[in-house]
């Protein structure tokens, strides 16, 4: 690219155990320096509960279904990782791309809308709740950190997975939140397929000669 900053490198890492995928982030952005490529990471977990750092014990899940809970450092409170969400860690230099915290979480969420318009579905973000909504229920979720100008973490987009782990929670802080997926909107691709799609519509967005 003419600016000389490159697209971030695109990973796909399958089914992964969130703690270790955690610690391999965390691992990245201590490591990286000014030369690092960014990267994006397309992935799903098995299931699991993670608690950002505005979570508290009040948030944790009212059944004892035997999910696990991973206490991380994110923003954010609680919410439900499964198989069949697609997963898109974004670990990308901002000071480099010259990003506020702000304006990558608005990239991320326009990213989602402009990929499920493009299937036909109309999708909006709100203030002060991060992530995407169809009709007012959820179908993705952010939540991100940023250390030494670098950001790890990233979205979560339902897509055609087992939902019912969410009404153990109060899904992002939210008493009542509805959830949903692409599926349910009838958008028949596979979790990688939109993993692709989504990451691809990520780059473009955040590209500076836009």
């Amino acid at each position: 690219m003419t600016s000389g900053i490159t697209d971030p490198v695109v990973l796909e890492r399958g089914l992964v155990d969130y703690r270790t995928t955690f610690e391999a982030m965390r691992s990245f952005t201590a490591l990286r320096d000014a030369s690092t490529p960014d990267e994006i990471w397309l992935l799903e977990h098995p299931p699991v509960y993670t608690m950002g750092l505005a979570a508290r014990h009040e948030h944790l899940p009212r059944s004892g279904n035997a999910i696990a809970i991973e206490w991380i450092d994110r923003g954010g409170q609680i919410t439900y990782h499964g198989p069949g969400q697609v997963i898109m860690y974004v670990l990308i230099d901002l000071v480099r791309r010259h990003l506020s915290v702000h304006r990558l979480v608005k990239l991320l969420e326009q990213a989602v809308i402009d990929m499920l318009a493009e299937h036909g579905v109309g999708a909006v973000r709100r203030d002060k709740a991060p992530g995407v909504y169809v009709e007012g229920a959820k179908i993705a979720a952010l939540g991100l950190k940023v250390r030494r100008g670098a950001s790890y973490h990233g979205l979560a987009l339902n897509a055609c997975m087992d939902l019912s782990p969410f009404a153990a929670i109060d899904p992002c802080g939210y008493p009542g939140l509805a959830v949903t997926q692409t599926q349910a909107l009838g958008i028949d691709e596979s979790p990688q397929a939109l993993g692709r799609a989504l990451a691809a519509r990520f780059i473009h967005l955040i590209r500076p000669d836009r």
